[in-house]
């Protein structure tokens, strides 16, 4: 849990007056807020009992004709880039990248600590009002944000988290904090569009309505004009993608789209089907963009927003392209490129990438600014979402190691300060930690012969491996981290700690 730092003081140490606007929101949406994450839990525990998420059934959501109607400002979304708030040079980046969208994350990308929460703070507020600088150490100078046309959106904590030490000895929501903090600060007449806000991990239609209501009290609270916040939320639940139309129904006030979060959706299939033998998963970079438990979130997800006139975003390739290694780099536009061509053909409205060098292809693959006016030709809007993966990619001890590797150097980078690190040509971030914690687990609650002999041994090994690569030059400091990176992560598998935490 993210915690503020000893001795500090709403009433000082935030901007003035910020306790007043912030104590009677605690009040109203911390209390549902953690209703709803004992209601996560208890979904889970009755999947692992058999009781796996389905379809709800009919509701107004899903009969009436209602309709969102889609902003001009952001009706072209064709490739939203995404980063880590707190990175200020990334952030520029990408708002001059020409990206039509870009997100600045306050999330997974980034180490849920007070020191990087608030600096991300910092950093969204100057990039909403096109402020944000940073010096550049290769040429020298100050670089500033260009003006354009790029929507910023920024993304908040899930309502899974809650950040201590704000009010004393009481936890409150982090979605609300972030939230809470960001519209507080926001100038409205200093804006090119309403402030966007991104929703992440959802997990159920009902949450949506959480969303409404703490829309509805802060732009109260502000004296806003209707339509003064926008959002996007992004799909990246095993169960809430049986709910989508109900969710967008809910939301319908606020929302203009919703996302496949690719990964954490693949985490969170791993996660509601753990006690099921057929769904061990191969190893993680085997398995191909079209692979069915995707493919038919990625076509009923358009079916549903564009029967209501919102956007279909598609999700993160994470093999990165490298202006320092001519093959990767090759290989990975070449993979982008493919991976956003079946995104368009699934009729999605745009993609998401992560870096500047992405955006022109990622853009190129969708026809028009959007496709609104198309529905995808399904055969049910029900199908079934849980496909096993039998046949699906490579399952192998080194594939095994390599995810233990992997887990290691990612919470070493934690350890740093990153919330996402570049390992092997990946980029990870907290939902790959996840996937690849739960693919362990998953192998050893299920054995076969890509299971390693002892856990322990395993991460030894590969631990041993690991500080063997490092650089003569790399001092104890740094190995420590990665010894402590090792017992983490070890432990949150023993302990079944699988949550986006």
């Amino acid at each position: 849990m993210n915690v503020a730092p000893a001795g500090f003081a709403i009433e000082r140490d935030l901007p003035a007056g910020f306790a007043d606007f912030y104590l009677p929101l605690h009040r109203q949406l911390t209390p549902p807020q953690r209703a709803l994450a004992q209601a996560r839990k208890d979904r889970l525990a009755r999947a692992h009992r058999g009781d796996l998420p389905t379809y709800l059934p009919s509701s107004d959501a899903t009969r009436l004709p209602w309709r969102i109607e889609l902003p001009e400002w952001c009706a072209d979304q064709r490739n939203q880039m995404t980063g880590p708030a707190d990175d200020a040079e990334l952030c520029v980046k990408m708002l001059n990248s020409g990206a039509p969208g870009v997100m600045l994350d306050l999330e997974d990308s980034m180490a849920n600590t007070w020191e990087h929460l608030m600096a991300g703070h910092r950093n969204v507020i100057s990039a909403l009002y096109g402020e944000l600088t940073y010096e550049d150490a290769k040429r020298g100078g100050i670089v500033a944000i260009k003006p354009s046309a790029t929507v910023v959106w920024s993304r908040v904590r899930g309502l899974h988290l809650s950040q201590a030490g704000v009010i004393t000895n009481v936890p409150t929501s982090a979605s609300l904090f972030d939230l809470a903090l960001i519209v507080f600060r926001t100038d409205l007449a200093r804006l090119r569009h309403p402030l966007c806000i991104y929703i992440p991990k959802s997990e159920s239609a009902e949450e949506a309505l959480w969303w409404r209501d703490a829309f509805d009290a802060l732009t109260a609270a502000k004296s806003w004009p209707r339509g003064s916040i926008k959002a996007m939320a992004l799909i990246e639940s095993h169960p809430v993608a049986f709910e989508m139309e109900e969710f967008l129904y809910n939301l319908r006030d606020y929302i203009v789209g919703l996302n496949l979060g690719r990964w954490d959706y693949m985490a969170s299939l791993i996660h509601y089907n753990f006690e099921d033998a057929r769904w061990r998963l191969p190893d993680r970079n085997t398995i191909p963009f079209d692979v069915p438990f995707f493919q038919r979130v990625r076509t009923l997800m358009p079916e549903i927003t564009h029967k209501h006139g919102a956007l279909a975003i598609g999700g993160m390739t994470a093999l990165y392209p490298s202006r320092d290694d001519p093959e990767l780099n090759a290989r990975a536009l070449a993979v982008l490129e493919r991976d956003k061509a079946n995104e368009a053909a699934c009729l999605m409205d745009g993609a998401w990438t992560g870096h500047p060098d992405q955006n022109a292809i990622a853009v190129a693959q969708f026809p028009n600014p959007n496709q609104l006016d198309r529905r995808p030709a399904l055969e049910t809007t029900h199908p079934d979402l849980r496909p096993a993966p039998a046949g699906v990619g490579m399952t192998t001890l080194e594939g095994t190691r390599a995810a233990v590797r992997t887990v290691i150097r990612y919470r070493q980078g934690v350890l740093e300060g990153r919330g996402a690190s570049l390992l092997d040509g990946y980029m990870e971030d907290l939902a790959t930690d996840r996937i690849y914690r739960l693919t362990i687990a998953q192998r050893l609650r299920h054995p076969g012969a890509y299971t390693p002999a002892s856990l322990s041994a395993t991460f030894d090994e590969e631990l041993d491996r690991i500080l063997r690569e490092l650089p003569p030059q790399t001092d104890e400091l740094a190995r420590s981290r990665y010894r402590k990176a090792r017992e983490i992560s070890e432990e949150m598998i023993r302990s079944g700690t699988f949550d986006p935490t």
